[in-house]
């Protein structure tokens, strides 16, 4: 295998033993277009500013490498693991991310228009400033953008004993959820309170939520947050939080 790079042509068996013999950082701004990567191990490498265009990295291993501003338009990643890896501003226009692990990965203003996510593992993913198309949007999101919704909260009682709120999202309330399985909502209509059996507490119960025990939940009562945050990215932002099954608001 020959791979050009600013610093001159390397040459090896495969990927693998090129970067054996040179570091991890000698594929900085090389030309890897149409190269030939499935299953490669590439774990930890510096590829910034490669041109991977329309590679073969399907079931690669990229986790935690370092692909900030590189050319993967049109890269097969079928399967790939890049856990952690760093993709800000790279161009992954038409890209196959399909089933792809990007748990924690920094896609900042990257550029994923066309790209297909379908499965891919997105969450602690940073999408903020990123340029996705309405498919990828769509393909990112787990909740419908109209209608009513039932969430599921986990909150406390005033001795920390854990409660479950079942929460009515209404229809014209703002809702959103990020890359993970935790939803935002601007307003809710507390539906139920239960212990973590299922059971229903008393009608007179409160339910304090466990980051702000000023905001509490009560049985037929309307909870709402004036400051919602619209930008979806922002997994942790203000919003009444849920998840849309009852299981993995009671792990949480």
């Amino acid at each position: 295998m020959k791979i050009t790079t600013p610093n001159g042509i390397l040459e090896g068996e495969n990927i693998e033993a090129i970067l054996k013999e040179h570091g991890l950082n000698c594929l900085r701004d090389a030309d890897l277009s149409c190269a030939d990567l499935h299953d490669a191990n590439l774990r930890g490498a510096n590829l910034s500013c490669a041109d991977l265009s329309c590679a073969n990295l399907r079931g690669a291993n990229l986790y935690g490498a370092n692909l900030r501003g590189a050319n993967l338009r049109g890269a097969d990643l079928y399967g790939a693991d890049l856990y952690g890896a760093n993709l800000r501003g790279a161009n992954l226009r038409g890209a196959n991310l399909y089933g792809d692990n990007l748990y924690g990965a920094n896609l900042s203003c990257a550029n994923l228009s066309c790209a297909d996510l379908y499965g891919a593992n997105l969450y602690g993913a940073n999408l903020s400033c990123a340029n996705l198309s309405e498919l990828t949007i769509a393909q990112t999101s787990i909740i419908p953008d109209d209608g009513d919704i039932i969430g599921w909260k986990k909150t406390y009682a005033d001795n920390k004993t854990p409660i479950i709120v079942k929460l009515l999202i209404p229809a014209d309330a703002q809702r959103s959820n990020g890359t993970g399985r935790k939803c935002r909502a601007s307003k809710a209509r507390v539906l139920d309170l239960q212990d973590m059996q299922g059971n229903s507490l008393p009608p007179d119960t409160t339910a304090y939520s466990g980051h702000d025990t000023d905001f509490t939940y009560k049985k037929g009562e309307t909870v709402s947050v004036a400051d919602f945050d619209t930008n979806r990215w922002n997994e942790c932002a203000s919003g009444i939080h849920f998840f849309i099954t009852r299981i993995e608001a009671a792990e949480y």
